[in-house]
């Protein structure tokens, strides 16, 4: 009895223990391929042996499941920014306003969020089961028996594309919820066009647009790493797949929010918004 009542503590705390190093080994693995992908990226970049064929179909293949999703995404993500600011503000009587808050509030959250939950649900689910699938076959196992390696034939290509359609990606639907702002606060909201324009030019800054971009590029880079790692893991048949795709589009989309967490304090640390 004795022994095993100093033992149960023991029990207790070995799975917590086996899981917390799981986890670290899988961390460490995500980084080993992020380091590994950028390796082989800027390595065959400088070489000119960079497989832009692939980098053009995954771009396309980007493209197609993110671009429309993101304008419908977008159009009434402005629309629900317009009518609550507006409404604040007009309480508050301060509809002057409206277009500096509606507008920053998409450019610097909104627009890198759904950024984040557009490539995780839809690129990176594509993407990990994809190379799910790839890995299940065996394929992954044959480019290794050819001296091929897996991260530079099929991580590097994809982490091209992402990088390059990234920011046309966020600029896209910056551009669709400010301009959804505009026509929700001019037309049904009684802002004049100038008071609009012009509160939004006095808090808007440059300074914005790029942190928003390269949010959503950090964002890009971590679904596509999450989702790649994943699926060249992904193991037991069409199950582990399923597993792998499901794991890529959590951890992606919350490794992404807590990122976001961090870059955000940090900008209004060093980059607090000014007006004029």
């Amino acid at each position: 009895m004795v022994d095993k009542a100093v033992r149960g503590p023991e029990e207790l705390l070995r799975p917590i223990i086996e899981f917390v190093l799981s986890g670290l080994r899988t961390f460490g693995r995500t980084i080993q391929l992020a380091i590994a992908a950028f390796r082989y990226l800027v390595t065959d970049l400088v070489t000119l042996r960079h497989p832009w064929r692939d980098t053009l179909q995954q771009g396309w293949f980007i493209v197609s499941v993110t671009a429309i999703p993101a304008v419908l995404v977008s159009i009434p993500f402005g629309v629900i920014v317009a009518v609550q600011v507006g409404s604040l503000t007009q309480q508050v009587g301060a509809s002057s306003v409206s277009g500096a808050a509606g507008g920053l509030g998409v450019i610097r959250q909104g627009a890198p969020m759904v950024t984040a939950l557009l490539l995780g649900g839809a690129a990176g689910s594509a993407i990990a089961s994809d190379l799910g699938a790839r890995t299940i076959r065996d394929e992954v196992d044959a480019l290794r028996v050819m001296g091929i390696d897996p991260v530079r034939r099929l991580v590097a290509p994809r982490l091209a594309a992402m990088l390059a359609l990234t920011p046309l990606l966020c600029m896209l639907i910056i551009f669709m919820g400010v301009f959804t702002g505009y026509v929700i606060a001019v037309g049904f909201q009684g802002v004049t066009p100038g008071s609009y324009l012009s509160a939004f030019s006095a808090f808007a800054k440059m300074s914005d647009l790029w942190v928003a971009i390269v949010k959503s590029v950090v964002f890009g880079i971590i679904v596509l790493i999450v989702a790649c790692q994943r699926g060249l893991e992904a193991t037991a048949g069409p199950r582990g797949v399923a597993n792998a795709v499901n794991a890529a589009v959590v951890i992606g989309v919350i490794a992404a929010f807590g990122v976001n967490l961090v870059i955000t304090q940090l900008v209004s640390m060093f980059l607090p918004t000014q007006v004029g």
